[in-house]
This record gives C-alpha cells, sequence and structure tokens, in this order.
C-alpha cells in the first residue's frame, strides 16, 4: 500500500522536506530510494542505516537521470569494493533535497561524484596513498598546467578502481546532474554556470595501465622532446 502511494506523492514528500522545515525530519523517514545493494526495492533511509557496514561512517548517494545509467558510474568503484552501498538519487529535486536534508540520523550524506569520500583508510593504506601522492605529485602540477582553467586541480582519486580517471567536482560546485538541469533552464544565469562548473577535479587511477604510460612518458619528456606531446596528448584523451 506505501509503496503506490509513494509512487503517486515522492515529488510532494520532497518539496515538503524543502519547505516544511519543522518536518524535514519527519518527512525524511518517507523517502525510498533504489541503491546499489538494492536495484530491485526501494529502501528507506532508516533501512540504509541499520544494514550499513561496522566502518562505514556516512550515507553515500549519486544523482543521475536514471538507474541504469548511474550504476555504471566509475564513481561507485571503490565503494562497491569495500561492500558500501550507495543510494540513487534520480528525481531532478532530489538534488535540492539533499542540500537541505544535509544528514540522516546522524550520519552525513555524501555525493559520491564530489570532494573527498571520507573512507577510513588502513596503516598499510595510507602509507601507500601518501608514498603514491609524493610520486605522482610533479606529473599532476603538469597535467594542471596543460588543461589550464579548465579544472581546478589533479588528485589521485580514491573513487575510482577499474577506470583509468574521472572527473568530479568541488564539495561545493555542482554535480555533473545538477550542470544537465541548470543547462535545461531557460532563464539561467549564465555567470553563476560558469563559476560552478570551474570546480572540477581531474582524479587519476595510478593502479591503470594506461596513467602508468602517462607517467613514463612525464619521466622521460627531459630526454626526449617528442614525449612532451605525446604526453600532453594522452592527457587531453584522458580528460575528453
Amino acid at each position: 500500500s506505501y509503496n503506490k502511494f509513494y509512487k503517486e506523492f515522492h515529488k510532494n514528500i520532497k518539496w515538503g522536506i524543502n519547505d516544511d522545515q519543522p518536518n524535514r525530519d519527519k518527512l525524511s523517514k518517507l523517502l525510498r530510494y533504489y541503491s546499489t545493494t538494492s536495484t530491485r526495492t526501494e529502501i528507506s533511509l532508516t533501512q540504509y542505516v541499520e544494514n550499513m557496514k561496522e566502518n562505514q561512517k556516512h550515507i553515500y548517494y549519486i544523482t543521475g537521470e536514471n538507474k541504469e545509467i548511474i550504476e555504471k558510474s566509475p564513481f561507485l568503484e571503490t565503494l562497491n569494493k569495500k561492500g558500501y552501498s550507495v543510494l540513487f538519487l534520480t528525481d531532478t529535486i532530489d538534488e535540492y533535497v539533499v542540500q537541505l536534508l544535509k544528514e540522516f540520523d546522524g550520519k552525513k550524506l555524501i555525493d559520491v561524484s564530489k570532494g573527498n569520500l571520507d573512507i577510513d583508510l588502513t596503516e598499510d593504506e595510507q602509507n601507500n596513498k601518501e608514498e603514491l601522492d609524493n610520486d605522482y605529485d610533479a606529473m599532476c602540477t603538469e597535467i594542471k598546467n596543460v588543461l589550464g582553467n579548465s579544472i581546478e586541480k589533479v588528485i589521485l582519486s580514491q573513487k575510482v578502481v577499474n577506470s583509468p580517471c574521472c572527473i568530479s567536482t568541488s564539495e561545493y560546485g555542482w554535480s555533473a546532474n545538477m550542470h544537465r538541469i541548470m543547462k535545461a533552464q531557460a532563464l539561467r544565469d549564465t555567470s553563476m554556470n560558469s563559476i560552478m562548473t570551474s570546480k572540477r577535479i581531474f582524479e587519476l587511477n595510478p593502479s591503470h595501465k594506461t596513467i602508468k604510460l602517462l607517467r613514463n612518458k612525464f619521466n622521460t619528456i627531459s630526454e626526449n622532446e617528442n614525449n612532451k606531446k605525446t604526453f600532453e596528448n594522452i592527457v587531453t584523451l584522458l580528460y575528453q
């Protein structure tokens, strides 16, 4: 019975979260979403929290046009590997809901396409991360020089496992889905559009063979001038 009710009135509930601040917490318990671990049945935020992994600190979500598209996203690779569930938010209004909701049951809502996933690392993982950050620091700086103002910064990714790279946004920038929504607005503020879309972060997977190839080209730029052009071409191709 509730599934039938929710199908008809879910957008009204979400508008209530936007408009009815005193009842926001109550209304949030009525929400239902598909997730990476529940692709056929929508679950509540309460159910999500109850099923969280023991070492999981946050509620993770991703926004997009539909479930079929976003469940293939490279942003999910690390979280899938760790067994963390990610909620699929596919209504346009969901972008506004999470901006106001921010947390549920003391758990922060984290957009996996933005900023840092804030995943606890083991001592070995942390040491490995620091070592890789140092090894790739110079190359990341050179990639930023190649791409210029197209991106805000270049980092090694916590998100991707199988993909060579991804483009995320800073915590306060627009997600790719929000950018799509705003581009569709007839009376959009184009100056704000420019500001918010400039906050892109180019994330590299140092374990991927393509990034290893890129690093080899970078390390030999001083020995062979042709490698500089090859390096720039690979960087541009990956970004595009």
